[in-house]
């Protein structure tokens, strides 16, 4: 890679990081912190705002598989560019919302969003860096994940400063400049080269170890469908502590700025499990580093009901975040071990219908129901989730690379 390609590299992995922070933002954090406010407004309960990260993950799982197939078309640059564009506009729809349809459509179109970015985004920085695709995917998935740690006392501060409207609009725009600036930077270095000339159009080879297979051949792998498994039921788990975090905190007795502790907690993991275990997952094997953070979750999520303390509660919602941070940042690469990166974006978009018309309904919409229907009961929904972290501590040991070369 020639010195103007590092750069070019050096920025694509920047842009594509930059584009995904607010997507991860609104996703991660701002159920969570509004949903109290929601609650309020809208006169529903748990299970009602719940449903708003239902309707994020099921646009994932209604675009991400197309969003994979379309970038190979139109570029990843153009396809990132329309998603930061259709984030920040969103905005506008919550800050308008008068009704619950509206709530849950604007938590469609942020799921749409995502897709546009988070896909083109994992894309790019892993045909820029082949060899380090664990450590890339860790440093895009951290924007993902920490931008929810970095927002969830901002949002809650703009909230009482501002005003829900005039918040909401001042998201907006950031979220809107922020994203289209970014996207500029993000196109793949095949792309680039193409509109080079031939001399100066060398990239390394996208894998030296894996023969890129088709969809059609990757459905025929048992590899895909114990990932496809672990997406749904550590999705389900990790999703839910967006909305479930808060409500337990108030329901244990704190106020609500010590509650989104609990938030902040899971959310700084979250962020900082991407990047540790992304490089780490260079250099150890991919599925014993995932198994064994999902367990530790799970017995989290089963400590969970039996303590008061704040810190103690912090901990084991890092522990959470944690592995739900490794979900993110190790199974792009697992999965390029598995079935290349030819086909790549497609099929991650294929394991990513788990995460959006399972987890969905799995995690944070059954979770808000059952508490409503138990009075608040925590030890019911913690125990069912961390029985989720324990499966997927299982299931992810029979994702492993096929011996085919090229």
């Amino acid at each position: 890679m020639s010195l103007s390609d590092k750069k070019r590299g050096i920025l694509a992995v920047a842009g594509s990081s930059l584009a995904i922070f607010w997507p991860g933002a609104f996703v991660f954090s701002f159920p969570g912190v509004m949903g109290p406010y929601w609650q309020e407004t809208f006169h529903v309960g748990r299970g009602a705002i719940g449903n708003t990260l239902f309707f994020v993950l099921v646009a994932l799982g209604v675009f991400m598989f197309f969003v994979g197939r379309w970038q190979e078309r139109f570029g990843i640059r153009r396809m990132m560019t329309f998603g930061a564009t259709l984030c920040g506009l969103n905005v506008l729809v919550i800050a308008y919302a008068s009704n619950l349809s509206m709530l849950y459509l604007w938590a469609f179109i942020t799921g749409t969003a995502s897709c546009f970015i988070y896909i083109p985004g994992l894309t790019s920085v892993q045909r820029w860096y082949p060899e380090k695709r664990g450590l890339v995917s860790g440093i895009f998935n951290l924007t993902f994940g920490i931008s929810a740690a970095i927002m969830s006392p901002i949002f809650r501060w703009m909230f009482e400063t501002m005003g829900y409207f005039y918040m909401n609009i001042a998201l907006a725009i950031l979220a809107l400049a922020t994203g289209l600036i970014a996207a500029q930077f993000t196109e793949n270095p095949e792309r680039i080269a193409s509109r080079q000339p031939s001399s100066s159009a060398q990239t390394k080879p996208l894998s030296k170890e894996v023969r890129s297979l088709t969809v059609r051949e990757c459905l025929r792998t048992r590899s895909f469908w114990f990932l496809w498994l672990t997406w749904a039921f550590q999705g389900a788990a990790g999703i839910a502590m967006v909305t479930l975090s808060t409500a337990f905190g108030l329901s244990r007795g704190f106020t609500m700025e010590s509650a989104v502790v609990i938030l902040t907690a899971f959310n700084i993991t979250n962020g900082l499990g991407r990047i540790v275990m992304g490089y780490l997952s260079d250099r150890i094997t991919r599925n014993l580093a995932m198994s064994l953070t999902f367990l530790a979750a799970g017995f989290a999520y089963l400590l969970l009901p039996h303590f008061t303390g704040l810190p103690v509660l912090a901990i084991l919602a890092a522990v959470v975040g944690f592995s739900f941070g490794t979900l993110f940042a190790v199974s792009a690469p697992l999965a390029g071990d598995c079935f290349g990166l030819k086909h790549f974006g497609a099929i991650l978009g294929l394991i990513f219908t788990a995460y959006g018309f399972v987890s969905g309904l799995l995690g944070p919409s059954l979770s808000g129901y059952l508490l409503d229907m138990t009075s608040g009961n925590f030890v019911i929904v913690f125990s069912y989730l961390g029985l989720f972290c324990l499966l997927s501590g299982i299931f992810i040991r029979f994702v492993v690379p096929p011996h085919v070369k090229d």
